[in-house]
């Protein structure tokens, strides 16, 4: 007989989250796998020893890892798969007649921790793969991808006005203070045998020095760099002052980010450092920070660091080798010009000149010590004489050539590249960061930011690298299919994404 469903709720008898919850479940494999309770400690001074109990850091960052695996963009939205999902109500603890905290509280406490928490977080699970045998140390690959900020082209704003009704909303704050939670704390000094003469030339240098981890990806704009300035330095939106107008490859403009990334070498692709700069920071600019940071908080002593032509700077390779690593960068080809190329001119060390295509010599004119280059130039009556003038110059003073002060290290970069080694790095570097890329950007909303300003935004980015590193961790600890819960919706749809069948679910990569 054909009868109508009647909508009748027993109360639950005898029944309790956990009997509801199935057994082999992701969130219990990842309850049993990963104890978050080291983080407690870090966040104990940040709280009152009296007054209303706060919510468990711990269940605070179990949230923060429910947003990541189910692809969640809001606290939210968070909170409300949390109000009726039981398999999250079991991961965080409550029970179906404990109210759940409120999406504002978490972010209260996303700013009460700052960036230095979320860092911290990170490099726990780092730390964590690491005694898990996932970091192989002998190989490091960098890059960077632009990711768009939560900012529109019509909030586009003169940067003093930005900065002066900010000025009037807090008086009392700097306008490039840290985080909330950044250690301001003095370092403390090496115990490595310094003369005092050595000291003070040392502190000075190393205040010249422009850090960008510790300023969390801060440009500098308040030094004059010989006339030229950034167009976000005299222009900000009003909705995220810190991005900074970028250039899609795929054309237009758009207010972004650039996210960078240290990855080791080995099979799991572990990320080891994270730093989220605004997009018209070059990617080459922070290389040297993250590589240092990466050795030496991890104790690696990589063979070889990876990156793009855009990280092939002298400063970078220069500081590269001279650490005994070797840089596995392509240079950048001065010879596709109308005219000879650098490549044709042959220098000779012993007569300090250069032997141009006619074999005419280019002797030494100056040198530029800004640009650390010296310059040779042709005798003009030679050049204005010879039968290759027009595919060589349409100077009339002589053709010059420029060698950079540091030829030897760029001599020595591309003798790298005859080698096997350098091709099997630059294949292995197409595949070995990109990928990580894309699977942030399609599964865990890297395309564009959710949250605004810049310690927030890489805050979010170390929460991405974090959910991206644990993933490969849990595979090892017994987790051996998607890496989804069960029963996750599928991530939304953009418009690089293909149409997938519903139930779908990406492979562990």
């Amino acid at each position: 007989m054909l009868r109508a469903k009647a909508r009748a709720f027993a109360p639950l008898c005898n029944l309790t989250v956990e009997d509801l919850v199935p057994a082999d479940h992701f969130y219990r494999h990842l309850e049993a796998r990963l104890d978050l309770a080291f983080v407690r400690p870090w966040v104990k001074a940040l709280y009152a020893e009296r007054g209303r109990p706060a919510i468990d850091p711990v269940v605070f960052f179990k949230l923060q890892l429910v947003m990541f695996f189910e692809g969640i963009r809001s606290e939210r939205q968070l909170m409300r798969v949390a109000a009726d999902r039981l398999s999250v109500r079991w991961y965080v603890g409550y029970d179906l007649g404990e109210p759940l905290p409120d999406h504002s509280s978490l972010t209260k406490i996303r700013q009460r921790y700052g960036r230095a928490i979320f860092r911290r977080f990170f490099e726990a699970i780092v730390e964590q793969c690491r005694e898990a045998g996932l970091v192989w140390g002998k190989e490091l690959y960098f890059d960077a991808t632009q990711v768009d900020a939560d900012a529109s082209l019509d909030s586009l704003t003169p940067r003093f006005a930005v900065e002066a009704h900010l000025g009037e909303l807090f008086p009392d704050e700097d306008a490039d203070e840290s985080s909330p939670g950044q250690d301001d704390a003095q370092p403390l000094e090496l115990p490595v045998p310094i003369a005092e003469a050595e000291r003070e030339p040392l502190a000075r240098a190393n205040a010249a020095r422009h850090e960008w981890l510790a300023r969390e990806g801060r440009p500098d704009r308040t030094i004059s760099r010989g006339g030229y300035r950034r167009r976000s330095d005299y222009e900000a939106s009003a909705t995220d002052p810190d991005a900074a107008l970028m250039r899609r490859k795929l054309g237009g403009l758009h207010f972004g980010y650039s996210d960078h990334y240290a990855v080791d070498g080995g099979k799991a692709r572990i990320i080891l450092e994270v730093l989220v700069t605004p997009a018209d920071v070059m990617e080459n600019q922070p290389f040297l920070d993250m590589l240092w940071r990466v050795r030496f908080r991890w104790q690696l002593r990589p063979r070889q660091a990876t990156g793009d032509t855009t990280y092939a700077t002298i400063e970078n390779i220069v500081g590269v080798e001279d650490e005994h690593i070797r840089a596995y960068m392509p240079l950048a080809d001065w010879d596709r010009t109308a005219f000879y190329g650098p490549s044709r001119f042959t220098y000779d060390p012993e007569r300090d000149e250069y032997r141009c295509p006619a074999d005419h010599p280019l002797r030494r004119a100056t040198a530029k010590y800004a640009e650390e280059v010296v310059v040779y130039q042709a005798d003009p009556a030679t050049c204005q004489a010879c039968p290759l003038k027009a595919a060589c110059t349409e100077s009339k003073t002589g053709r010059r050539v420029q060698r950079s002060f540091h030829a030897a290290y760029l001599d020595r970069v591309r003798g790298y590249h005859r080698t096997a080694a350098y091709e099997r790095a630059m294949r292995k570097r197409q595949v070995w960061v990109e990928p990580l890329f894309g699977e942030a950007k399609d599964w865990h909303g890297l395309r564009r930011f959710r949250l605004r300003g810049l310690w927030k935004v890489n805050a979010e980015a170390l929460l991405i690298a974090t959910g991206q590193n644990l993933k490969r961790l849990l595979r090892t600890r017994g987790w051996g299919r998607r890496p989804w819960p069960n029963g996750a919706p599928e991530a939304p749809r953009t418009s690089r994404s293909p149409l997938r069948p519903l139930g779908w679910s990406p492979p562990l990569v």
